[in-house]
């Protein structure tokens, strides 16, 4: 017997530190109820409208509807209460339901069995149609805020997932309700945006976009452009300091194929990411950067993956000057930072039923593997690869990936491909037809190739040029007529005034080399949002074709 209960103990002394009690974690604590409702307010406060419904429904619940979770037993009254907020189309049962990939939630579950009192918010996005700014989702949090904290008798602490970390910064900053917080910790939120928004209001996009109603206003101010101008309103504020805040990133894609993992290979020529975020993206200059782990966009929200790295900061409201001056630096090493180049082409159009449609693509040799896909509102789209020897690649090919749909940028959208191992190259073709009228974003990465650059000089004001510049890898020359932008203006959220509004030019070549192209953006551009798509294709030092797509967005204020 008393073998039996040293044998025990050994093995209690060797376990990780913290399993006994994150072993109790599991335990499923009691639905959330209904505690107030709290009225939107009457004014917009952004420059973006919201247009979604009014809630209610099995897709989202009732904007300004905020819970309290169950008491725990165990509850413990020096542990401030926290506040979840949810990201992108999200509702606050994301907290305590199934994730997307990764079964049940456990975060709640996870606070509840550690003693601490919760909260949880429903945004402009849980009505389940358009999603909010972070101007008008900030506001609708900020009076929030105030109820929950006049209901808990003290500050609380916020858990914020994806966009809403932004949105929380959002009402504490601008809409002032940083008295009823004390510290903020964001899971993989997009602070300096995130490309697979500009890819979502491009010009290539269009038709897609708007069959599938992603070009809302949660998604444009997404793009690393606005949230440029957004870094620009807030980081030099007079209520930043007001709040301690924490933050997070994940480098794993997730599932393969998953909708996570088709975002996650469209950014990684700018560096790791979550499938969603890139590393980059998910930090704050005067945030203490909790982790960087293996984790992706669905899973970082989790209690068993974020709690036990979270909980410690979770501990006390307290806002200390002494915190923010001795802050970790972030891990982020030089291919984390943002690249400039790129190593994809991108193409989109209608898709009319029974019509074939067929793109080509130039692959260059050297890439280590080619990416081909595509998203369609269909998932019943017919889609065939064929190589430039002409083998033909299909459903049944082993290279061949069906995933279900995204649900933050890209919601809806049907998605399959081809990972094409040490391509040949040459011309791919993708053909495709559709039963019915459709539409369609092909998107094409080649990893490991070789990069074209694009600068975008801005000048931060409308009415002053705009340079832009494209410099080819070195041997690589295209011709000017070969080298097109197009310039997508502001608020362009249907197809017909996207087309009508567009600016269409191309760069003029600066030597005779022709690797390097310049030109200006007209000057007549009003203030808000811009998206660029410049697209080039020529010969590349090989003597092979070559095809280029990049996509910026900028502000003009």
């Amino acid at each position: 017997m008393w073998k039996g209960v040293v044998t025990l103990l050994a093995f209690l002394l060797v376990l990780p530190a913290g399993w006994v009690q994150g072993a109790a974690s599991t335990e499923k604590a009691p639905k959330p109820k209904p505690a107030g409702v709290v009225p939107p307010p009457s004014k917009v406060q952004g420059e973006f409208k919201v247009t979604g419904g009014k809630g209610g429904g099995s897709d989202g619940g009732e904007p300004g509807t905020w819970y309290v979770g169950a008491t725990p037993p165990n509850m413990d009254k020096s542990k401030p209460p926290i506040v979840f907020v949810q990201g992108l189309h999200g509702h606050a049962s994301n907290w305590w339901e199934d994730t997307v990939y990764h079964g049940h939630n456990d975060m709640y579950d996870y606070a509840y069995n550690h003693g601490y009192r919760t909260a949880f918010v429903e945004l402009y996005d849980s009505a389940g149609g358009d999603a909010a700014d972070m101007w008008d989702n900030g506001a609708l949090l900020a009076r929030q805020l105030s109820e929950i904290r006049q209901y808990f008798g003290e500050k609380v602490n916020i858990v914020a997932h994806s966009k809403g970390g932004v949105d929380t910064q959002a009402a504490l900053i601008h809409s002032g309700a940083y008295p009823h917080v004390g510290r903020v910790i964001t899971l993989g939120s997009p602070h300096e945006g995130s490309h697979l928004a500009n890819l979502a209001f491009s010009w290539w996009a269009g038709w897609l976009a708007e069959l599938l109603g992603s070009r809302d206003a949660g998604t444009e101010v997404l793009q690393t452009g606005y949230m440029e101008y957004f870094r620009s309103v807030t980081d030099s504020h007079a209520n930043v300091g007001k709040n301690n805040y924490y933050t997070s990133a994940g480098t794993s894609w997730g599932p393969f194929p998953s909708a996570l993992w088709t975002g996650g290979a469209y950014l990684a020529p700018h560096g790791s990411n979550d499938g969603m975020v890139n590393v980059w993206s998910a930090s704050l200059p005067y945030g203490q950067h909790l982790f960087t782990e293996s984790f992706d966009h669905d899973n970082i929200r989790m209690g068993s993956t974020a709690f036990p790295r979270i909980e410690p900061s979770l501990r006390s409201a307290a806002v200390t000057t002494a915190e923010r001056d001795a802050l970790k630096e972030v891990a982020v090493s030089s291919a984390d930072a943002d690249s400039e180049g790129s190593e994809q082409v991108v193409r989109g159009d209608s898709l009319p039923a029974g019509t074939p449609v067929e793109e080509k693509v130039a692959v260059e040799s050297g890439a280590k593997e080619a990416i081909f896909n595509l998203m369609t509102g269909d998932p019943s789209v017919s889609v065939r690869l064929i190589s430039p020897s002409g083998k033909v690649y299909n459903h049944q090919s082993a290279q061949f990936y069906r995933t279900g749909g995204d649900e933050e940028i890209f919601r809806g959208a049907a998605i399959q491909g081809y990972r094409i191992s040490d391509p040949e190259a040459g011309h791919w073709k993708v053909r495709l037809i559709s039963e019915k009228d459709d539409a369609y974003l092909l998107t094409t990465t080649l990893m490991d190739s070789a990069e074209m650059k694009v600068d975008v000089q801005v000048p931060g004001k409308s009415g002053r040029d705009v340079p832009v510049r494209v410099n080819l890898p070195r041997g690589w020359k295209a011709k000017p007529e070969n080298v097109k932008v197009r310039l997508v203006p502001p608020k362009a959220h249907s197809i017909h005034k996207m087309k009508a509004d567009a600016f269409h030019g191309k760069l003029d070549s600066t030597g005779k080399e022709r690797s390097s192209f310049s030109g200006h953006l007209p000057k007549q551009m009003k203030p808000g949002v811009y998206n660029l798509t410049v697209d080039v294709q020529g010969v590349n030092d090989k003597g092979e074709d070559f095809q280029r797509t990049v996509i910026r967005s900028f502000y003009l204020k």
